[in-house]
């Protein structure tokens, strides 16, 4: 990857450029070492399992990981051990960010600040030794912060000369070691007019020359490549130029750089999609997207960052919020309830929402479905659903009616962020973490509500046995061992084994040739690569 030139002052009107780490902003990208069992050749995720994880009793906007800890910010007052209720005795004071253990899920008690308003965005710099945060907020700590803070991570201080002055929302930021690139819907930092984009100085907050323009709405989501800032939004326009919700400047300059896909639909008065997050990882940016109006883009897709050449692209369904890649896996959280672009599970009456997604880096196909509404694509490629179904309640803080609306983590763990009040039919309350294999208890087995009880039928010529069963699904592994036992044998007399998700399960049968004189009825034990099983109640005698 490139270096990133970029503008710094020297003197009163002089530009000076200078090198910064191009490293991905608040992502480690190190291919997971572990699995939960896939098929030669695809690629691992984290299991489904939930993993304790203190809880916050509003929402999370944001996250970015440094080393092991997650800095969150967003919208909430406390902060409370896993599995206890709100008000509980270890409950603590906690306004609208914090920062856990990602291998513990332990609150790190070392930072403890307050924002006097939301966070919208909170990112790391490169070399990791600060977070910045950005959103709504004009004190840190009851000190002056305009909507746009740092904090050095080896001390969990606020970082006392970095104080710009942005006049509105600060949604987006994306950071090199030596500058801070943000975006959203301000008309003024540090006194001077920019179109919501600017860049700052690290050290001391100063404004650079840097002013390209977000013409005509919200700046959403930023990220660097190379020697390019890379743009996400509701805007029409950049530069002045037709850019529809994604595209990219020079970290420099400021003038347009080349973007070739056009993901993102051209709106139509009221009808419109934007991005709402960007990450890079290897060659690849991946984006995600809400749209506002019946079938308008709001899936995910992946760019090649240093020419916006389209890679692939997910038309699901139901407004995507927050994306990471681990690796070859990527995750993202959204409310999917339609992904038959992919092949995935169809629309369902009544609408069911999947909050939880992972899929692969790359394209495995072509797109299964009709375009989107207004769409630039059809018969693009497109990526595969990966079997990672965790269950994420929606929750109810933002009346928007969501459950993640952030994602994290590192080569073993995966963090989200959100308004959800359970995880798995478990409380938990706004963030959760998920491990790979080698770190995970892997006791998210087979689900036994859909697994359905056998039928037994006697052939009176051959004086054989068929039984036959509804198969059911697990939420972290395609493949399922189907064990079938005669009486009350824990032996099986003879395995099945089939491929399910929670859209297909299909039937299975298995004949019994060995059965001796006299009635038998039968039961299925279900079992995942883990050993963790599940046991149907008996079929009919026979």
């Amino acid at each position: 990857m490139r270096a990133l030139v970029l503008p710094r002052r020297t003197g009163r009107n002089g530009l000076l450029a200078v090198t910064a780490s191009a490293a991905l902003i608040g992502a480690s990208v190190v291919p997971a070492g572990a699995d939960t069992a896939p098929p030669q050749g695809t690629p691992p995720t984290v299991s489904a399992d939930a993993l304790p994880t203190w809880q916050v009793n509003g929402v999370v906007w944001s996250m970015t990981t440094v080393g092991n800890t997650v800095y969150a910010t967003g919208n909430f007052t406390k902060a409370r051990p896993p599995g206890t209720a709100a008000g509980n005795a270890k409950e603590v004071t906690r306004n609208n960010i914090l920062a856990f253990d990602i291998r513990t899920g332990n609150l790190i008690t070392t930072f403890n600040h307050s924002l006097n308003g939301q966070g919208l965005r909170i990112v790391r710099s490169p070399d990791g030794k600060r977070v910045y945060v950005g959103g709504e907020f004009t004190q840190v700590d009851g000190q002056p912060r305009s909507r746009i803070a740092a904090f050095d991570t080896a001390t969990g201080k606020l970082v006392a000369g970095f104080a710009p002055k942005v006049s509105n929302k600060v949604r987006a930021i994306a950071a090199t070691n030596n500058w801070v690139f943000i975006g959203g819907n301000f008309f003024n930092v540090n006194g001077k007019s920019r179109t919501r984009l600017a860049s700052v100085r690290a050290t001391d907050g100063a404004l650079s020359e840097w002013r390209p323009t977000a013409d005509d709405d919200e700046v959403m989501a930023m990220a660097i490549s190379g020697s390019r800032v890379l743009v996400g939004g509701k805007f029409q326009k950049l530069n002045g130029t037709a850019k529809v919700g994604i595209g990219a400047v020079n970290g420099s300059t400021g003038a347009l750089a080349p973007w070739s896909s056009r993901p993102i639909p051209t709106r139509q008065g009221d009808k419109f999609s934007y991005v709402t997050d960007l990450t890079v990882s290897g060659e690849n940016v991946y984006g995600t997207a809400n749209g506002e109006g019946f079938h308008w883009f709001d899936g995910r897709f992946a760019a090649k960052a240093e020419t916006g050449e389209l890679v692939w692209l997910d038309n699901c369904y139901g407004a995507s919020y927050g994306i990471f890649a681990q690796g070859q896996s990527i995750y993202s959280v959204s409310h999917a309830h339609d992904c038959s672009s992919l092949g995935a599970f169809p629309e369902t009456t009544p609408q069911t929402w999947h909050r939880a997604l992972a899929e692969t880096s790359y394209a495995t196909g072509k797109d299964k479905a009709a375009p989107g509404s207004n769409s630039n694509y059809r018969n693009q490629p497109i990526p595969s659903l990966l079997q990672w179904y965790p269950t994420l309640a929606m929750g109810s803080f933002t009346k928007q009616y969501q459950a993640a609306w952030a994602v994290t983590g590192t080569s073993q763990y995966i963090a989200m962020g959100g308004e959800f009040p359970r995880v798995n039919g478990v409380n938990q309350q706004g963030l959760v973490r998920f491990g790979v294999k080698d770190v995970a208890p892997n006791k998210s087995g087979p689900i036994k509500a859909d697994l359905g009880t056998p039928k037994a039928t006697r052939n009176a010529v051959t004086k054989q046995t068929t039984i036959s069963w509804k198969t059911t699904w697990d939420m972290d592994n395609k493949n399922l061992t189907y064990e079938i036992l005669r009486d009350n044998g824990t032996t099986p007399i003879g395995t099945v084994k089939r491929d399910s998700n929670f859209w297909t399960m299909p039937n299975a049968t298995f004949t019994d040739t060995t059965a001796p004189a006299g009635k038998h009825t039968y039961r299925i034990r279900v079992k995942d690569p883990f050993g963790v099983t599940i046991t149907s109640a008996a079929s009919n005698s026979v």
